[in-house]
């Protein structure tokens, strides 16, 4: 009888491909099976060829192929097409074999698909896995969570493919994160989070170019200098790169000539609905993902732009020093990330309490240190608030934090207000402002809105002078208003 192999794979597009072939190269034997035997055909002759690969044409063979406990990963299209495939997998399963989905699956999905597994005597993981192609290929963020029996199982092969951070290079950016949806739930997070990241990075290079007319090659400049301090990522990393790339087909940059319509693929408005759902204010990323539902209002936006006026042109100058402004959207760019982040947090903090989760916080931000999207040196920093105070409520009250937000203020107001000045939408940036202002102060005006609900609705309120429920009958207690 032939080897066995430690692992099987279903669904070899890009991502599934780049993945098995990660798994290979860290010594693991791999079963492949996709659901167009084709490609299995195609895989196997090319990029697999040589390499401890079976190539399998059928879901039956490919669990035939596989050591116990077996650990069959989907990386296939969220939705029906997962529990379609747990149903064909199933019935080839022994007690104990895990199935694991790696894609960009809804938490809730998760949650029921590891309890409907469970019963069938059976171990779940579901795992986020972020980084994109590359990342998949030469190790990428994963956030698993499911049944906690099956993490000794796939922890190996897991912590072997993921990338890796820290001094030594050797702290895997995979841990296990908790029971049930919990890994695809801070995977979600982590996408929200990326959206806030791409649109505030957006708003700067609108402000850069539009405020003080910074050309491409002084835009890549400048983004390369920042990804020098305090703002180096992977983001700030690859908008630097985007800068300098000329365009084959003619003069000019390939940037500029890129339609300003943007997609999405869901998961930033799923955080979203989340975050209201849990009455927690993840702002940010509702901005983000507006800015881009108004981005694909193109043939709307043209059409406005011929009727709706701005700022006249005699109001739209901006003097002073270009560097010292510079300096300004970098101060405004990254005051606004940490209040993306510690939205994102406390988002994550009401989801653990509200599914009971044992989220360890600090674990979730080193998860993003290496492999994913968000990377960055920033997160470092994160893992120390959560190191010293587990239990933090928001990142904006850990000293750090406090101290860069304080010392970033001035220059955040300043680019808010040249924004407007000058007719610039800057959406997130105004956004976290709203929501830092909004979070220091002691008292804001919804006792007013309460007074309006009790108002109408009669749906009471709460006093600050005393303890208890109360209603007015603001119809009888009211002043008349003049007659005329």
């Amino acid at each position: 009888m032939s080897e066995l192999c430690d692992f099987g794979l279903i669904g070899l597009a890009v991502m599934g491909e780049n993945l098995a072939l990660n798994v290979e190269s860290r010594g693991y034997r791999v079963a492949v099976f996709n659901r167009t035997v084709e490609k299995v055909d195609d895989f196997m002759a090319g990029r697999a060829a040589g390499k401890q690969f079976v190539g399998c044409q059928s879901i039956k063979e490919l669990v035939a192929q596989l050591s116990r406990p077996r650990k069959v990963m989907m990386l296939v299209k969220a939705g029906p097409a997962v529990d379609d495939f747990i149903e064909k997998i199933i019935p080839h399963l022994d007690p104990g074999d895990i199935i694991i989905d790696g894609g960009n699956t809804h938490f809730a999905d998760t949650e029921r698909r590891t309890q409907y597994v469970e019963e069938k005597g059976l171990l779940f993981v579901g795992t986020g896995v972020s980084g994109g192609e590359e990342g998949a290929l030469k190790g990428p963020s994963m956030m698993p969570g499911g049944s906690p029996d099956a993490w000794p199982a796939v922890k190996p092969i897991f912590q072997a493919i993921a990338a890796k951070v820290g001094p030594q290079n050797d702290i895997p950016c995979c841990e296990w994160v908790g029971p049930r949806g919990a890994g695809h739930y801070v995977k979600m997070v982590h996408n929200g989070i990326e959206y806030g990241d791409m649109q505030l990075i957006c708003e700067a290079y609108f402000m850069l170019k539009e405020a003080i007319g910074l050309s491409n090659a002084q835009m890549y400049d400048v983004f390369a200098d920042w990804n020098r301090g305090e703002l180096q990522s992977y983001l700030i990393e690859i908008s630097r790169d985007i800068f300098s790339v000329s365009d084959s087909g003619g003069p000019g940059d390939t940037v500029d000539k890129i339609l300003d319509v943007a997609g999405a693929k869901g998961t930033g408005k799923w955080m979203s609905q989340l975050a209201l759902d849990l009455g927690v204010p993840s702002t940010l990323v509702t901005a983000a993902v507006y800015a881009r539902s108004l981005s694909a209002l193109k043939d709307s936006r043209v059409q406005a732009s011929q009727i709706l006026a701005g700022p006249v042109a005699s109001d739209t100058s901006l003097t002073g020093d270009p560097a010292e402004f510079i300096e300004d959207v970098r101060q405004a760019l990254y005051a606004s990330k940490i209040c993306s982040y510690a939205q994102g947090f406390v988002q994550l903090q009401h989801a653990a309490s509200e599914h009971d989760w044992p989220l360890n916080y600090g674990d979730c931000a080193m998860l993003w240190r290496g492999g994913c999207i968000i990377r960055a040196q920033f997160l470092d920093r994160i893992k120390e608030a959560f190191d010293a105070e587990p239990n933090l409520e928001n990142l904006l009250l850990f000293p750090y934090f406090t101290d860069a937000i304080h010392n970033a203020q001035a220059s955040w107001r300043k680019v808010i207000n040249v924004a407007t000045t000058l007719g610039l939408p800057v959406p997130a940036f105004s956004t976290a402002l709203a929501y830092y202002d909004s979070y220091r102060r002691e008292r804001l005006p919804a006792n007013l809105l309460q007074a309006q609900r009790d108002y109408f609705g009669a749906h009471t309120y709460q006093r600050l002078d005393k303890t208890g429920t109360f209603h007015t009958d603001w119809l009888n207690e009211r002043r008349q208003p003049p007659q005329n």
